[in-house]
Order: structure tokens, then sequence, then C-alpha cells
């Protein structure tokens, strides 16, 4: 059977792997040079940065790919779990150093905050109970197939939902566990991992500790884009081909059913389509004579980023690979992001990976992903912002650190929300599609296939399940599954066992 792969992110290299593993003739269009989609890098001035996700969690869905095309992962890929998952720190000189490993976390937290170390247990006890009994669910499955609600587990789901928090907001779940500002902070920074507000988002969100605190958070070896890198050349391997600087100009479609892309000028037969494009630019740009899903394109956006990428001529022994430094006031931060707007004084993220893979700064010096979340686009000043934001965020670095941060930068480059959505075809430079601001959400993502034409599927951060490398991982998985079934044959068709829209 031939597939024809729609983008080289993460999620399309997943479903190239899988593809060509199964037997499959595969073939990837690519509108960028290089694969990855966000999940890039660059140099500059002898410094190297991860452009895109920084944080590694959920390592085993790499090396499931592996192990499907018949391939020992340490062989290829390498990757270490962090001893501290993230440093804090607050204007009021408070830090924090969060452990991965859970006891010294709660004696981190007595010890800094004066919280009982229970409540902290009680926290991350609620959150792995929440993901036990929903995740295989929510996250591994397929949402829009009647297949999927009469598996075994839905049941003590639904008996479930009083408790999963899904009639209230992460916000008041972390309150009612925790009851300390700086930890209720701490945990409602969770929600920005899928670009949602944690005073919106409900409560079953609270699961996303779980991933970081019992599963681990790591690093690989060679940095974030080692991910790309690694899968990108086993697709190769199990004889997927790749077409870079190739836009896809058009779906084909034929009596209901996808037959083939449109690649400059020329058509090229397949049997299935997958798109790793946003949803929104699939159906605009290469499906422009077919019915769209309204409901679904217009759902609320996920936030954007602002990073800046600094070549700093200097260490800072305080800081790890992830470094949060909290704004005073997390609500009005997230009432301006609401409103389409940059809070004065927001919160600020660092990544450095100089500090495990040492080559990515020259000696002495240290590589600065430093990313502030802002809106989508949505005809902002932009230009005014990144001057403001960037002045804003040096002078708070450097009233924590008590340096003068700017004068140690010797290059830098930046990223915003116009520049995300004109390399990466996200729409508004939205980083994970739609945001989860609502108990609905989940189930208002686009499917992984069309309800509406045969033989096209969909994969990637606006596609069910979301947004985060392990989640659009877990997309190819799901089209593999929902285009194959049980017996790992392909289907003709999905109408039959599937919801439609």
């Amino acid at each position: 059977m031939k597939i024809g792969i729609i983008g080289a992110g993460i999620a399309g290299l997943a479903s190239a792997v899988r593809m060509a593993s199964r037997g499959h003739e595969v073939q990837v269009f690519e509108a960028n040079s290089y694969p990855g989609g966000k999940l890039s890098e660059f140099s500059l001035n002898g410094y190297r940065f991860d452009a895109g996700p920084s944080l590694f969690t959920m390592p085993h869905y790499v090396d499931e790919l592996f192990r499907l095309a018949g391939e020992e992962p340490a062989e290829h890929f390498r990757y270490e779990r962090l001893p501290v998952v993230c440093h804090y720190f607050w204007e009021d000189g408070a830090r924090l150093l969060a452990h991965a490993g859970q006891e010294e976390f709660a004696r981190e937290v007595e010890r800094q905050l004066g919280v009982p170390p229970q409540r902290l247990h009680e926290a991350l006890a609620d959150s792995r109970r929440k993901y036990e009994l929903t995740g295989r669910i929510f996250l591994e499955k397929s949402l829009h197939r009647l297949s999927t609600w009469l598996g075994p587990g839905v049941l003590p789901a639904m008996l479930a939902i009083p408790r999963l928090g899904l009639f209230t907001n992460m916000d008041t779940v972390n309150r009612r566990h925790l009851r300390h500002p700086k930890l209720v902070q701490l945990f409602n920074r969770f929600a920005t991992y899928n670009g949602s507000n944690p005073y919106k988002a409900p409560g079953l969100l609270t699961i996303i500790p779980h991933f970081e605190h019992h599963i681990g958070a790591f690093f690989p070896k060679g940095g974030m884009y080692a991910i790309t890198r690694s899968i990108y050349e086993l697709a190769q391997r199990k004889g997927a081909r790749f077409s870079f600087g190739s836009p896809v100009e058009e779906i084909v479609v034929e009596r209901g059913r996808a037959t083939g892309l449109k690649v400059g000028g020329r058509t090229h037969a397949f049997d299935r389509i997958i798109s790793n494009m946003d949803v929104f630019f699939t159906y605009k740009k290469l499906l422009p004579r077919e019915k769209h899903p309204h409901r679904i394109l217009k759902q609320e956006k996920s936030t954007s980023a602002l990073i800046f990428y600094w070549g700093i001529r200097r260490e800072f022994p305080e800081l790890g690979l992830h470094n949060i430094f909290f704004s005073d006031d997390y609500r009005a931060e997230f009432g301006r992001l609401s409103e389409g707007r940059v809070y004065e004084d927001p919160t600020v993220y660092i990544n450095i990976t100089s500090k495990l893979e040492p080559a990515d700064a020259p000696e002495g010096a240290e590589n600065w992903f430093t990313m502030i979340n802002v809106p989508y686009h949505a005809g902002q000043d932009w230009d005014a912002i990144i001057e403001r934001s960037r002045a804003g965020v040096l002078a708070k670095l450097s009233r924590i650190l008590g340096v003068d941060v700017a004068s140690f930068i010797e290059c830098e480059d930046v990223l915003e929300p116009r520049t995300i959505e004109s390399r990466t075809a996200s729409h508004l430079g939205a980083l994970y599609g739609t945001s989860s601001n609502s108990r609905m959400a989940a189930f208002l993502r686009h499917p992984n296939f069309s309800g509406r034409i045969e033989g096209l599927y969909f994969c990637g951060g606006s596609a069910h399940p979301g947004g985060g490398i392990p989640l659009c991982l877990l997309s190819a998985k799901i089209v593999d599954e929902v285009m194959h079934g049980a017996n790992g044959k392909a289907r003709p068709g999905i109408k039959s066992n599937s919801w439609t829209f």
C-alpha cells in the first residue's frame, strides 16, 4: 500500500516509521528544508539551540518506534533521567528544587516553603490516580470511535467522573490539595504544557504532574533535536522517502476518497493520506472544495510563545537545565493572555542544554532558551511587544539573579507567533492547536481520521490527543491503529465504526 504523508514534524516522522515498518511504501512531503517541524535546531556564533520543545517526558513512546521497527533503541537514541526536574525562583528570594524523587521533593517543599510533605504526596497520588483511570482511554485511543467507549476500563472511568475534576478547574484542585500559594502556583504551571489557563482548564489536567514526577523528566544525548534526528534516520532505514522543500498544494479527492497529493503541479497517487499539517491549514489550503468541520476549526487556540535565544558569556551555577522565574500575580498573567495581551511582568522559563551538553556553548558560557507565554497572533503589534518584553524579562532576571544579565548577551535570535506560524504552519502561531480551557476540549479536537473523506488521516498537535512530543507520538500510534485495526491489516474504510462530524 502507498502512503503519502504531509509534513515531517515529529508525528509525521513517527507515522512514517509505523507505516514503513508494516511494509507500506511511504513518501513524506515537507515544505521546509529540514525534518522536525517545531522540534528543530540551529547554531549561532558557536552556540547550539534546540529551537522548539525543551522538555522530554514519556521516552518509552520513542523507544516503542525502534522496537516496532525491529531495532534496539539504545543503539540509536540515548537519554538520561533528570535528578532535578526544575529550578524554581520567586521575586521575594524564595527558591525551590523540584527533585525527581518524590520523597526528596517533599522534603524540599517542607524545608523551603514550610508545607507538610503529606500535601505534596496527596497531590501527586491524585495525579497518578487520574492518569491510571483515564490516561490510556483519553490519550492512547481515538475518542471518535465507538469501539473505544465499549472497551475495558471505560466504565470505571465514567463512574469516577465526579472525582476527576471535570467540573472544576486546575487551580481549585491544586488549592484544595496544596494550600500554599507558591506550591499552588508551581502546580498551576502544568497548564502551560498544552497552552491552557489553569483558572479555566478542567481539574482533570492535574494528571500532568504524574508524567514528570512519577515517570520522570529526561534529557536526550545530543539535545532535543536528537529525537527528530533519530526517528528521521529510523524512517529512512525502514525505506521511507522524504521530499524536502516540497509543499503540498492539494489533497486530491475523488468520489469521497483521498487518492493523491498534488506537489509542484504534479499529482502523486496514494492509497492513504496522513496529514501532519495543522488541521486548519489542511482544510483551508489543501481541501478548499471540501466541506470543513467549522465547529472544530473555530475552537479557541492555545497560547503561543516569545522566545529569546541568548548566547550568555557567563556561567550561572544556581541554574539547571530547566528554570522558572515566577510572576507575582499568576492569575493576572493568565487574565492578560485571555485578553490577547502580554503581562507586564510574565513568568520566565529558561532552558540551558549546555548544562548537560557542554559542546552546546563555548567554554565558560551558556546557551539560554528564554521563553514567556504570549497569546496567539491576532493582529497585535509584535515588534513593540518584543521590545517591551525583552526589557522586562532582562530586568526580572537581573533582579532575581543579582547581576546585569544583559551585559553578558553576546548573540541573540528571536522566535514569536508570526514566525512560528510561517515556519511551522501552526495556525495563528498557536503552539498546541486548540486550548484545553473547557471540559469538552478533548472531544472537540479533530479526530485522527476524516469522517467524510475515506483514506484521510490526521496526526500532530492540532489533532487528538493534542500538542507536545508524547501526545504527537501518540497521535501517530492512533492513526496506525485506526487505519489497520486489531488484526494489523489495512482497512478499506472506517466509517462503519466511527463517529463522523
